[in-house]
C-alpha cells in the first residue's frame, strides 16, 4: 500500500489508509471525514537509493510530540504578562534550533517577498550569528541554559580558524559555502521573483555582529551557563580583529547590495564588543588588557556621537554623513551605549515615530532615500516594532 515517488537522489513514500489511484500524473483520493474521525497521512522523505524507512503511526507521533513540547515548555521560568504568548514564542524560538548541532536557523522559508511583487525575497534558512544572538537572549530569559550552551559550542566549531574568517552565517552545521542562485522555474510567492537558494550576504563585512556575538557570550556568563575557556580565548581574539577593523566601511545589518559605509549601528556594536569584554574582565576576572579595551571603546563612543549624529535634523542618522533615518538606532538605548533620557535617543525615536512608522509597525529605513543596491519599496520589519 505503500505509494513512492522518485526523482534522481531523493524519494517520497507517502502512507494512508485511504484508496488512491493516478490520475493525470497525480495521485488522487477522495473519503469522508466525520466527527471524530483520524485519518492520517504520512510523507516520509528518503534517499531514493536506500530502503523505505519503518513506518510511522501519525497518531502516536503526534501525542508524543504534544506531550515533549509541554515538558519542554513546562521549564519556561518566565513570570508575568502574556506567559501563554511568551511560551508559543519561545517554542517557535526552539522549533528552528537544529538538535544534532545547535545551529538555529533565522527563519525556515525562503524567498517570502518583503512586498508582494518585489525582489527582496532572500532565503533565510542558516544560522545568523546575530540573529541567534537575539533567539538566545530570549531563551535565556526564559530559563532554557542548555540551548544556549548548545549554540555556543556550534559557534566554537563553526568559527574554527583565523578572526578575520569570521562569516556573519552558516549553514546548520556550521557549512562555509552558502552561494547564491535565482531558480528560475519557480514564480515565487504570489508572483514575487526572483526565487532564492543561499545568500550572497555570507560573504559581506558586518561588523555589528562582533558586537552581538560578545554581548551573548557575556549574557551566558551572567545566566550562570558553565564558562568554557576557549569561548574566552575565542572572544579575545575576535576583539584583537576588531580593534585594526572596527573603522572600517561595512555592509551593515540590513547586508544593502550598495557601496558599503560607516554605519551608525555598526559601530555602536563595535562598541559593545568592547564594552562587553571590559565588563566581563572586571566581573568575572578572567585576564585581558582591559585598559587598552576601554580606550577603544571610548574612542567609538566619542566617534559615532560626533559622526554618527546630525546636528541639523537632532538625531542619530543611518550612516556617518547620511540625513537618512533608520529604525537600529533603537538599539543605542537598548544596549547601554546611551541612556534612553538622552536628548539625542529621545529626539531620535521621535523622529523614527513621525518618520518610519507606518499603521503601528517600524520600516527599517526609507528605502527610496537610501542607496542600498536594491528597487525601492519593502513592507514593515516586526523586529523594529519591538525595539520601538
Amino acid at each position: 500500500g505503500d505509494l513512492v515517488a522518485v526523482g534522481g537522489p531523493d524519494a517520497l513514500v507517502l502512507r494512508t489508509p485511504i484508496a488512491t489511484h493516478g490520475e493525470g500524473l497525480s495521485t488522487v483520493g477522495e473519503f469522508t471525514v466525520r466527527a471524530g474521525d483520524r485519518v492520517p497521512f504520512v510523507l516520509s522523505w528518503f534517499p531514493s537509493h536506500e530502503h523505505y524507512p519503518e513506518p510511522i503511526d501519525a497518531v502516536g507521533a503526534i501525542a508524543e510530540a504534544e506531550a515533549w513540547w509541554t515538558r519542554w515548555s513546562e521549564k519556561c521560568t518566565y513570570q508575568g504578562p502574556w506567559r501563554e504568548a511568551v511560551i508559543s514564542s519561545l517554542v517557535a524560538l526552539k522549533a528552528l534550533t537544529y538538535g544534532p548541532t545547535g545551529g538555529i536557523v533565522a527563519a525556515a522559508t525562503t524567498s517570502l517577498p518583503e512586498m508582494i511583487g518585489g525582489v527582496r525575497n532572500w532565503d533565510y534558512r542558516y544560522c545568523w550569528l546575530r540573529d541567534a544572538t537575539f533567539t538566545l537572549y530570549a531563551l535565556m530569559l526564559g530559563g532554557y541554559r542548555e540551548e544556549a550552551q548548545a549554540w555556543r559550542d556550534w559557534l566554537l566549531r563553526a568559527a574554527a580558524g583565523t578572526p578575520n574568517q569570521l562569516q556573519i552565517m552558516y549553514g546548520v552545521a556550521g557549512e562555509r559555502r552558502i552561494p547564491e542562485m535565482t531558480v528560475g522555474w519557480l514564480s515565487g510567492y504570489e508572483g514575487s521573483a526572483p526565487v532564492r537558494v543561499g545568500n550572497a550576504a555570507a560573504s559581506q563585512l558586518q561588523l555589528d555582529v562582533y558586537g552581538e556575538v560578545s554581548d551573548v557570550l557575556y549574557q551566558a556568563r551572567k545566566a550562570g551557563i558553565p564558562p568554557d575557556p576557549i569561548a574566552w580565548s575565542f572572544q579575545h581574539k575576535l576583539l584583537d580583529f576588531l580593534e585594526g577593523a572596527w573603522d572600517r566601511p561595512d555592509e551593515g545589518i540590513w547586508e544593502v547590495r550598495g557601496p558599503s559605509r560607516h554605519f551608525t549601528h555598526s559601530k555602536l556594536m563595535t562598541w559593545v564588543a568592547f564594552d562587553r569584554a571590559v565588563k566581563t574582565v572586571e566581573r568575572y576576572g578572567l585576564p585581558g588588557p582591559v585598559d587598552r579595551w576601554r580606550a577603544i571603546r571610548a574612542t567609538i563612543h566619542a566617534e559615532v556621537c560626533e559622526r554618527g549624529f546630525d546636528t541639523s535634523k537632532r538625531t542619530f542618522t543611518q550612516s556617518y554623513g547620511s540625513p537618512v533615518l533608520d529604525a537600529s538606532l533603537l538599539m543605542m538605548a537598548l544596549v547601554g551605549f546611551l541612556p534612553p533620557t538622552d536628548e539625542r535617543v529621545v529626539s531620535t525615536v521621535a523622529a523614527i515615530e513621525r518618520e518610519l512608522v507606518v499603521d503601528g509597525f517600524v520600516h527599517r529605513y526609507r528605502t527610496e532615500e537610501s542607496e542600498d543596491g536594491l528597487p525601492p519599496g519593502e513592507g514593515a520589519f516586526l523586529a523594529c516594532s519591538f525595539w520601538l
